[in-house]
């Protein structure tokens, strides 16, 4: 199996690894996600009915009110929250939506991740180091 390691500026500790779940559409927090689920419910998302938990969501950033942090914060305490994130463009929404969420995340990656990973490849995210190591699937 290929193995990509890319470089970034960790933002959230911690390390954690799963399937990821990528997009090239920002995500809303206040209105285009169920808590309860981790599903996407903005009807015009590419993710529509596709839910981030217990996935590395790979994503532009946020989009949306201020809102977005409770409603991941509330995501999180369900325990429908991303197992880490990985993202291009820091906001005030994501910087405090991550910060609720508790889970490892990296930015400034040295190549886009949304480029370099795909739907379904295992990415290890250490946001101590800022590492990512993708495990490409078959």
């Amino acid at each position: 199996m290929e193995k990509i390691i890319i470089k970034g500026r960790g933002v959230i500790g911690g390390v954690s690894e799963g399937e990821a779940l990528v997009t090239s559409q920002a995500i809303s927090g206040w209105g285009g996600i169920n808590c309860a689920t981790g599903e996407v419910t903005e009807a015009r998302h590419e993710l529509f009915k596709k839910s981030f938990a217990g996935k590395v969501l790979v994503f532009p950033g946020a989009k949306g009110s201020s809102g977005w942090s409770i409603h991941f914060h509330y995501c999180r305490l369900l325990g429908t929250a991303p197992l880490a994130v990985l993202y291009n463009v820091t906001t005030a929404k994501i910087a405090s939506g991550l910060v609720v969420m508790k889970v490892p995340a990296v930015t400034d990656l040295e190549r886009d991740p949304i480029e370099v990973i795909e739907t379904g490849d295992w990415v290890k995210v250490d946001g101590d180091k800022g590492i990512v190591e993708i495990t490409k699937k078959k």
